[in-house]
């Protein structure tokens, strides 16, 4: 596989994931998730679509870059990759243990363990390929924005 075709495979990959992960939350979205208290700091629901969109570009190209790295650094690639695919599958379950289970709590202490997941892909994506790491940043911004408003809503609806 080329360059180009690692990435893109990738990519779809995230936009899958996430798209998935979207069924999970659509209804909750219009029945559930409005009758929660939320935080001053909440932002509109409009937005959650189109910064995970980007997000899952992102990291479907930081993944893809590293994956080109393969025939060099094998071993080291297997584990990013790994790891990278242990903090995708992460993010699909936290938004089944939020939206799907309709529980706070357990999705807030899962998003601590997705956060450690995300952190260690960027740290070992960063090894790898300098820009793939940078391409992390976001979503571990993102993550730990979503870990505090996970935390609050359960805070604030215990």
């Amino acid at each position: 596989m080329n360059k180009i075709t690692r990435i893109l495979s990738i990519v779809v990959t995230c936009l899958v994931v996430g798209y998935f992960s979207g069924m999970v939350t659509r209804s909750a979205i219009t029945t559930w998730y409005p009758t929660l208290i939320k935080p001053s700091f909440n932002p509109p629901n409009w937005i959650f679509a189109p910064v995970w969109s980007m997000l899952y570009i992102m990291m479907g190209l930081a993944a893809g870059l590293v994956w080109d790295r393969i025939d060099f650094e094998k071993e080291s690639v297997r584990k990013a990759l790994q790891f990278f695919a242990i903090q995708l599958a992460l993010n699909a379950l936290w938004s089944y243990l939020f939206f799907g289970l309709k529980n706070p709590m357990l999705a807030g202490l899962e998003i601590i363990i997705l956060w450690l997941m995300i952190y260690e892909t960027y740290i070992q994506f960063s090894k790898i390929n300098k820009i793939s790491g940078y391409l992390f940043i976001p979503y571990l911004l993102w993550v730990s924005f979503a870990a505090i408003l996970n935390g609050s809503i359960w805070w604030l609806n215990r």
